[in-house]
């Protein structure tokens, strides 16, 4: 382990920063050996300072923040999707490395955590899931992308105290939402967490769903007790969400084809050099424009502009750290618009978008 030297010259223990900063360089160096070994001496293995209190220390304090810095990292264009995906499993090995060997024998209640339907990004689950083990909870843990019916099955079959949640992507909420529903008419309390939700939870308590925004926070509330729903807990969406009796979100999720196709043909005339794409370049714009129209539904789905509006400016960004235009997006958008005149939400969504992407004025530059 690399340690930092004293005022008197002698060796100083590495605090945290410096083991975040080793950890990541391993990452990035994509050295799993290293990894573990930073982790394993993080948490004392070996020493009377091993233990649950200290191993989940390193989850939160060292394996967490390293891994939100591999998503902030990406986002700059700064490490490639495949050093990403390199980085989180050797993220994966280190919380495998010093959980299990932490964790105590069991002596609170029973949980089941997933990933919803849809939903990739396990990680953050992971962390949950293995601070409660430590914290004495017996966890069933079903990982990334868990399907609603099987995670009904799985429910019925072990009968846990709660069920956690977990969805970073806010394109899968209507999902979430069907799930959240689902497990609670087996009288299964429900218990939601992640970005998907909002910074405060909003989505996942209109959901009906009890919201944690950390594992720590998932402990208390399941200390304290969680009152489990009753048989009359099933319900249409419409009862969460009174506006989608409108039927804007049905309608332009049931057009969502249509109106990818129609929007790529009218960015590729308003923007020429589109002509001449690759074909590979020509999938990443469909693809970045069925993203724009997935985006959209959603914010339909939850009727809040705010997360479309997000969700633009959060790709503005993204295409400006690869050397595209932030303004490329409005021809897109305008598309829609013209698209979708008809349905005053939808309209009114994108107009809120649009503002956000500004155009430069004559003698400025983009």
């Amino acid at each position: 382990m690399t340690t930092g030297e004293t005022s008197a010259g002698t060796s100083a223990l590495p605090t945290f920063g410096d083991l975040r900063d080793q950890l990541w360089r391993a990452l990035t160096d994509c050295d799993d050996t290293h990894a573990v070994a930073l982790v394993r001496y993080a948490a004392g293995e070996g020493t009377a300072g091993h233990g649950p209190a200290t191993a989940e220390r390193v989850l939160l304090e060292l394996i967490a923040p390293v891994q939100e810095r591999v998503g902030v990292e990406w986002a700059a264009n700064r490490i490639t999707v495949a050093q990403e995906h390199a980085a989180t499993a050797i993220n994966e090995r280190c919380i495998s490395a010093i959980a299990d060997a932490a964790a105590p024998a069991p002596h609170r209640g029973r949980l089941t955590v997933a990933c919803v339907d849809g939903e990739w990004h396990a990680l953050p689950a992971r962390l949950v899931a293995e601070v409660l083990r430590l914290r004495g909870w017996s966890v069933d843990y079903l990982g990334a992308q868990v399907p609603t019916e099987h995670l009904i099955a799985h429910l019925h079959q072990r009968t846990p105290d709660a069920v956690l949640l977990s969805s970073s992507i806010p394109s899968h909420l209507p999902a979430a939402h069907t799930a959240i529903s689902s497990c609670q008419t087996t009288g299964t309390p429900v218990m939601a967490g992640g970005a998907a939700f909002g910074p405060d939870g909003r989505y996942a308590r209109r959901m009906q769903a009890v919201w944690a925004p950390d594992a720590l926070s998932a402990h208390a509330l399941l200390e304290k007790g969680l009152r489990r729903p009753t048989v009359e807990a099933a319900r249409l969406p419409d009862l969460d969400l009174p506006h989608l009796s409108d039927q804007e979100y049905t309608l332009v999720r049931q057009t969502k084809r249509r109106l990818v196709k129609q929007t790529l043909a009218d960015v590729e005339e308003a923007f020429p050099p589109m002509r001449s794409y690759t074909e590979l370049q020509m999938e990443r714009t469909a693809e970045d424009i069925d993203h724009i129209v997935t985006y959209l539904i959603t914010a339909l789905y939850v009727d809040e502009a705010e997360l479309f509006g997000t969700f633009v400016a959060w790709t503005a960004g993204i295409l400006q750290a690869r050397g595209v235009p932030p303004q490329s997006l409005l021809p897109a958008l305008d598309s829609l618009l013209r698209q979708l005149t008809d349905f005053p939400r939808a309209t009114g969504i994108l107009t809120a978008a649009r503002t956000t992407l500004t155009v430069p004025g004559p003698g400025q530059h983009a």
